[in-house]
């Protein structure tokens, strides 16, 4: 409810002039400037965490489920977990130097008219490391690359 002071209770001695009786209410609005100031920090602490909650998506790699089976004179090449450490992969039975591995292909596929080479590897092994692998590959006189992966035993 409103109040309604007397003109005499102002503090000030009425010379000569009226005042009219002051009245008073609730305040009900919102106050604007720190609401715009805390949005404003809130804003500014999600634009410093933001970059730091980016990760790398995580990849499922395809289990085929229907797959002709490979015929045994095909070249397989692997890429071994301890590739990352020693650069060395196997072509067929021999442990191959990735740095020798383009002459080895060359030496491999000689006269053949099949230029295909298969290239299974560790599920650990990076997006990086198998694209180096295929570039010696591609270098050493391969035309098509196959990815061997495991086949799944459900129907």
């Amino acid at each position: 409810m409103p109040t309604i002071q007397s003109p005499g209770t102002g503090g000030s001695s009425g010379a000569g002039r009226r005042r009219r009786p002051r009245t008073t209410t609730s305040l009900s609005e919102i106050n604007v400037v720190p609401l715009v100031d805390v949005m404003l920090v809130l804003l500014i602490i999600f634009m410093v965490a933001a970059p730091m909650m980016q990760r790398g998506l995580d990849v499922s790699l395809p289990v085929s489920r229907r797959a002709d089976q490979l015929v045994a004179e095909r070249l397989f090449v692997t890429i071994p977990l301890t590739f990352r450490t020693d650069r060395i992969v196997q072509v067929g039975e021999d442990a191959v130097p990735v740095a020798a591995l383009e002459e080895r292909m060359r030496q491999e596929l000689g006269e053949r008219a099949d230029r295909d080479i298969f290239v299974r590897g560790d599920g650990d092994i990076t997006f990086q490391e198998l694209v180096s692998v295929i570039d010696e590959l591609k270098a050493g006189g391969v035309n098509n690359v196959g990815l061997v992966t495991a086949t799944s035993l459900e129907p």
